[in-house]
């Protein structure tokens, strides 16, 4: 496992100059989009800039203002199919050798996901979904312990109309980030699910329903003052939820949430933790508008996949105090 000290050192020895050698595609890239856009704002700006007086030659002359349009479009296209290819490079020489250099054991799959049937059985977010995205999938084993992550993003549609009665369709986050379970060797009577104190709050009006446990599920009270300003504990099994969150994990638990900065959500379910953390950008993706050759970015990306042991190993997960029956 590779820390952040020899992370250093593999970034100026090897991923630096990876990232140099695609600096040339993301620049190529950024001048086609601009060149696009001016393209295609040019009648629009010819139309402003010339005297009301001649306005009807310039209608006359409409037809041609297309071809810069059409242009721009065809560029968009273009910049589109190559940054596809700057992506998926960037990914396999970049993306890829930070997980291996973590884990070379770990299975990386720059465009696989969690699956739609592991989001819905970790029960966290109970809002149904219209469109189900993810990618950089990581699956493997830490020591006794198996897990797969990966980063999703999960939203519902609604219709609303305008003033001028037309219909139109909104888009809705129900979940952005990273999602992630593990073997917690221990098979779960019932089902306990850990919340941040505020989430209903952050989420708005529907923040009930995306999060909104299920059975007879009730408030588990802990004593912990620490864990319990940070999350909100439901459980269909009190006594079980107690022997589940020692307090060791509740420790634990609050070590992470400082660590990341990020907001959390656990379940435990089946005889596997589940665990998201929110964020509100890509996480992965090459930039287009700034340079990659950026140490803090390659930090950054290693600081959020180390996650996965972060978890696992403050959960204590490979001691294995529990067995399963």
């Amino acid at each position: 496992m590779i820390d952040k000290e020899n992370l250093h050192k593999l970034y100026e020895s090897n991923l630096k100059d990876q990232l140099s050698a695609l600096e040339g595609q993301r620049k190529k890239i950024l001048l086609i989009y601009v060149v696009a856009i001016l393209l295609m704002a040019s009648p629009f700006i010819i139309f402003f800039l010339t005297p009301l007086g001649d306005n009807k030659s310039l209608q006359n002359a409409f037809p041609l203002f297309l071809i810069p349009v059409l242009g721009g479009f065809g560029l968009v296209f273009w910049a589109r199919t190559l940054q596809r290819k700057y992506r998926s490079e960037y990914k396999q020489k970049v993306v890829k050798q930070i997980v291996h250099a973590i884990d070379p054991e770990w299975a990386y799959q720059a465009d696989g996901r969690i699956s739609e049937m592991e989001y819905r059985e970790s029960e966290i977010f109970r809002k149904s979904y219209d469109r189900y995205r993810g990618d950089d999938l990581i699956s493997g084993q830490i020591d006794k312990t198996d897990f797969r992550s990966s980063e999703l993003h999960t939203e519902y549609k609604t219709y609303e109309k305008d003033d001028d009665g037309n219909t139109k369709e909104e888009w809705h986050t129900i979940f952005k980030g990273l999602f992630f379970h593990a073997d917690f060797n221990k098979n779960f009577q019932g089902k306990t699910y850990v919340q941040p104190d505020t989430f209903e709050k952050l989420l708005g009006k529907f923040g009930q329903n995306w999060v909104k446990v299920g059975g007879n599920a009730s408030l588990v009270k802990l004593e912990d003052p620490e864990f319990e300003k940070l999350f909100k504990v439901y459980s269909t099994d009190q006594n079980e939820a107690r022997y589940i969150l020692t307090p060791a994990i509740m420790e634990a638990l609050v070590r992470i949430r400082k660590e990341y900065k990020r907001s959390m959500n656990l379940s435990f379910i089946g005889s596997r933790v589940y665990c998201t953390f929110f964020s509100n950008k890509d996480l992965f993706e090459p930039r287009i508008l700034k340079s990659g050759v950026n140490f803090k970015d390659i930090e950054e990306m290693h600081h959020l996949f180390m996650v996965n042991y972060t978890i696992v190993s403050e959960l204590n997960l490979n001691t294995r105090i529990w067995t399963k029956d």
